[in-house]
């Protein structure tokens, strides 16, 4: 006998339920919860709803992804999937855009000229098998279940829900074939949690739904309380990011790549232990196997080879050498160390000046955002920059104070701290 749940997503599939009548049955569940039972029931349905990628079974095991609730500057994905790729596992990235601050891991790969975020199933599986990474966008056949219902939850309210909220990307992670997923919820002020105790909820439901669905799940709590590395912007954190495959990233987010990368490698057996994966990790980002690999993708996904030749191709490239675009120093009016960044204010005005969306169709600028000038425990003198916005009007002087508010001084230093708060 087909149970209620699988009823109401096979309703959601084929149409026979109304908008009205998924928006009451999804109100039902935001209001009254799931067990953890149900909610692997509904993301097993989720699952089943569309296409499952398979793959040779003499590698399937190697197959592992991982995915972000989202942060400012929070570019994780671009260096993690060729660095893990080039240690040995196979990562097919289903990604998506970004609503809100920034840009989406897709919006930001699409600075670069010519990369296809679009790829049937055999492309993907072609690309996976030649090149062992790939970031795409979900095509209509995997997790269509999930399409409707967030777009439902989207306009009438219904987003916040954990046993929704795991459903919605596990699903489509279950669907990609994964044999392990490490999942990074963020928290803090500037992220979807904003305390540790709902994210720890939010991980509880992700780890038990995952192995519910015979999917390895762990969970890196991470803060989101101040921006990742130091670029926020769609092309200046592909620059960022190719940096970090160079081994010239920012501490912290080099430090995310290789903690998550060594979960994946060891969930893949390709490491003993999350140290010895790591360290794989840092090794590829200091080798030049990773940022091969990375090049590899993007040719393969319609990137000219040409760009990646030198330091001023990638910039023109990315249209940072675009002569209409202007950039503004934020300067400090006091000597002091930096104690605190607020990650949602510059996020915010990234986002006022054409770096993120408030619509799904919403033109993004991919030039415009900001380069901060200092980080956490950094001295800073009167007079010296805080923060470059690359942008194309004028800044009004309110957003050149809230920028310069948004970086708190103190007279002592402040010992910058591991973005991981714990791995579940």
């Amino acid at each position: 006998m087909t149970s209620e749940i699988q009823q109401a997503v096979d309703g959601i599939v084929d149409g026979s339920l109304s908008d009205i009548q998924v928006e009451d049955w999804l109100r039902n569940v935001f209001e009254n919860g799931l067990t953890d039972s149900q909610t692997v029931e509904l993301t097993h349905a989720m699952v089943h709803s569309g296409t499952i990628l398979d793959w040779p079974k003499e590698w399937s095991h190697l197959v592992v992804d991982k995915h972000s609730t989202g942060g400012v500057g929070d570019k994780v994905s671009l260096p993690l999937a060729p660095a893990v790729a080039a240690c040995g596992a196979k990562v097919p990235m289903i990604s998506g855009r970004g609503l809100g601050h920034t840009g989406g891991t897709l919006d930001k790969l699409e600075s670069m000229p010519g990369y296809k975020v679009s790829r049937s199933n055999d492309e993907l599986r072609a690309q996976i098998e030649k090149i062992g990474c790939a970031i795409v966008g979900q095509t209509s056949d995997i997790a269509p279940a999930d399409k409707r219902m967030y777009a439902i939850r989207d306009v009438t309210g219904l987003i916040a829900s954990i046993p929704l909220v795991t459903g919605s990307i596990l699903s489509k992670k279950a669907a990609a074939g994964l044999s392990a997923l490490v999942m990074d919820i963020k928290v803090g002020k500037a992220a979807f949690m904003k305390n540790e105790a709902d994210a720890r909820e939010l991980a509880g439901s992700m780890t038990a739904t995952g192995e519910g669905l015979g999917m390895k799940t762990t969970v890196t709590l991470t803060q989101m309380n101040t921006p990742i590395g130091f670029a926020i912007g769609n092309s200046l954190e592909v620059l960022e990011s190719i940096e970090t495959l160079r081994g010239n990233g920012p501490a912290d987010l080099e430090e995310l790549v290789c903690v998550q990368g060594g979960i994946m490698l060891t969930a893949a057996g390709l490491s003993n232990d999350r140290d010895e994966g790591a360290h794989m990790i840092h090794d590829s980002l200091h080798d030049g196997s990773a940022m091969k690999k990375f090049i590899d993708m993007c040719i393969y996904q319609g990137v000219n080879k040409d760009i990646f030749a030198s330091e001023n191709t990638i910039l023109q490239a990315l249209g940072l050498l675009n002569t209409t675009l202007k950039t503004t120093e934020v300067c400090a009016t006091e000597a002091g160390h930096v104690c605190d960044i607020d990650a949602l204010t510059l996020a915010k005005i990234s986002s006022d000046l054409g770096a993120g969306r408030k619509h799904i169709d919403d033109e993004l600028d991919m030039q415009v955002g900001m380069i901060i000038d200092t980080h956490i425990g950094s001295p800073v003198e009167s007079g010296e920059p805080l923060v470059t916005i690359y942008h194309r009007d004028e800044l009004t002087n309110q957003q050149k104070e809230k920028l310069r508010q948004a970086f708190v001084l103190s007279e002592q230093p402040t010992q910058p701290k591991s973005r991981i708060i714990d791995i579940l």
